[in-house]
């Protein structure tokens, strides 16, 4: 790859419009750039016939398009697909293709690691090694489309729903998580509608409302875990930062439009956040919001302190939150032979750390 070329997939709209503008091409052709590069996905100049040769040759002499690439893939029995991704620094990162009866989901990463060291999650066992970039998130969903391409006949021909629930904590970078959705769902270019994109976070309080204010229209998922600070603490660091009145506080102020809900996810741990009285101040903790819950029995990884509670456990929580008129769903983990299943993600999981055991709970 020659050097000192624009990559212009790392341009947001406004740059790439100013940069056309330096060239002294008209704001339009800014526009079909815009449009070739995110709606058409062209990886080269000569294909963007609707620009003269002369602008196609100036664009060949000054300009590249580059995105991250796929460098292995895995496929389970389950159809899901787990993509390892390069970046231009050399780094690598995780995005999971899920496929369900009517959709098809992608899971995209936000960090080449994370740094809230989660207890149950193998991603915080890499630490953090920098935050992406808003080309390298919408990245993951280029090259997701040209997995599908041409694409099986057992999977839609395109992905159809986007959960920001990949590696590393999103809100903590959202500047760029902010221009990674705005080029998403630019009705010019990519178009995911909103309602179709879920941001997660395990409860960065002061972003979550900086969320509802730069994208309100997407939804929010908090991975909550625990219903009372202790237990919270122990398998999640964050916690020590924002407590759970903070992020009931920010949970209750999100601007939600009609039949909108937050959703909270749970990962039920053996004998740690799983009793029925956990279950019961989880209720308690929720009662008044549009929320409903996402129950995730663990989903298991070498050197990981944990078990996975019964199936009847399982069953018995969520008996209890639905007594209490809270929608609540058993999330069907997909992908686990080949740790693409929620908190199984890492770069490098053969290496893996094992962790100290964890201290059970007395009930």
């Amino acid at each position: 790859m020659a050097t000192g070329l624009i990559n212009l997939a790392a341009l947001t709209k406004a740059e790439l419009q100013a940069l056309t503008a330096r060239w002294g091409w008209t704001r339009y052709r800014a526009a079909q750039l815009w449009e070739w590069l995110y709606r058409r996905r062209a990886a080269t100049f000569d294909v963007m016939t609707n620009l003269s040769v002369e602008m196609r040759s100036e664009l060949v002499r000054r300009a590249c398009v580059r995105w991250p690439s796929v460098v292995e893939r895995r496929v389970a029995s389950d159809g899901t697909r787990k993509l390892l991704i390069e970046l231009e620094d050399g780094r690598r990162i995780e995005s999971v293709l899920i496929p369900d009866e009517h959709r098809l989901t992608l899971c995209l990463s936000t960090q080449v690691g994370c740094t809230l060291d989660c207890g149950f999650c193998l991603t915080g066992t890499m630490g953090l090694s920098r935050n992406l970039k808003a080309h390298e998130i919408v990245g993951q969903w280029v090259a997701a489309q040209q997995e599908l391409e041409p694409h099986p006949d057992d999977l839609p021909a395109r992905v159809t729903n986007l959960v920001f629930m990949g590696m590393g904590e999103p809100l903590a970078n959202l500047a760029q998580l902010a221009d990674a959705l705005t080029r998403l769902t630019d009705p010019h270019g990519i178009a995911v509608p909103p309602r179709r994109i879920t941001v997660s976070t395990a409860g960065l309080a002061p972003q979550i409302a900086e969320l509802g204010r730069l994208a309100p229209a997407v939804n929010l998922a908090v991975s909550l875990n625990a219903a009372d600070d202790a237990t919270r603490a122990r398998i999640m660091p964050l916690a020590s930062r924002y407590s759970l009145d903070d992020v009931m506080a920010a949970c209750r102020a999100y601007p939600l439009g009609p039949r909108r809900f937050i959703t909270f996810e749970y990962v039920l741990l053996d004998r740690v956040n799983d009793t029925d009285d956990d279950a019961r101040r989880l209720a308690a903790l929720l009662r008044g919001l549009r929320a409903k819950v996402n129950l995730i029995p663990w989903n298991p990884f070498p050197g990981a302190p944990f078990r996975r509670p019964s199936d009847d456990r399982v069953a018995r929580f969520q008996r209890i939150l639905l007594d209490r008129h809270l929608p609540t769903y058993v999330r069907k983990s997909k992908g686990l032979e080949i740790l693409a299943a929620c908190g199984q993600l890492h770069s490098d999981a053969n290496r893996a750390p094992e962790r100290p055991p964890m201290p059970l709970a007395v009930s």
